[in-house]
């Protein structure tokens, strides 16, 4: 599980802002469940979605995301790892296939993250934040993801991360706007999984 412990460029949890939420977080709880909620709820609920709520910067780096209170679905996948981290909680980083806009071409990656809890092992959550079609919850056993796979091109994939996808970061920090990447949203096709480790889910709903 160590890989999935430790601090890195993106996921910096030991940064002195994300180890303050972190500590204030985790200290109400006493099981690494009660934690995990609490810190998907907050990053659900108050981190703002940059294409939902149109807010700038575009943000990547965990720390980065706390400072502004705003990232696309992968940098608030970012900022979750990193506050599970810091309270000694393993994190990885999953990823979907999906629809940009729910009809065929063209697609993008989706990101969230797997939490690993002593009762159930690897537990996937998404907490890129709910709105009128988006109800993600943390409810384990039962996963409860923001997205369903809907069109023969969409893809669920089980690989379970240690660190972001290269091409993901690369794409993030290609642009400081959040309406400059919506054209370029980092994607892998189905014909090049190979290339990323990418692992096709057989079990998806």
């Amino acid at each position: 599980m160590e890989e999935y412990l430790k601090a890195s460029e993106v996921i910096d949890w030991q940064h002195p802002t994300i180890l303050e939420l972190a500590k204030k977080i985790g200290f109400k709880y006493q099981t690494s469940e009660a934690i995990a909620l609490a810190c998907f709820e907050w990053v659900r609920d108050k981190i703002y979605h940059s294409y939902d709520y149109q807010m700038n910067p575009l943000t990547c780096r965990a720390s980065d995301v706390l400072k502004y209170k705003t990232g696309y679905c992968f940098a608030k996948s970012h900022l979750l790892a990193a506050l599970l981290r810091a309270n000694n909680i393993p994190a990885g980083f999953c990823y979907q296939r999906l629809s940009i806009n729910d009809n065929g071409e063209p697609y993008s990656l989706h990101g969230f993250n797997a939490v690993y809890l002593p009762e159930i092992g690897w537990y996937r959550v998404d907490a890129r934040g709910n709105r009128h079609n988006v109800n993600a919850q943390f409810v384990p056993p039962k996963e409860q993801l923001a997205y369903k796979i809907q069109f023969p091109q969409e893809a669920d994939f089980e690989n379970i991360f240690s660190e972001p996808l290269s091409l993901v970061v690369e794409a993030i920090l290609a642009y400081s706007q959040w309406n400059d990447i919506l054209l370029n949203l980092p994607d892998v096709s189905l014909e090049s999984l190979e290339k990323y480790n990418l692992v096709l889910r057989t079990d998806v709903n």
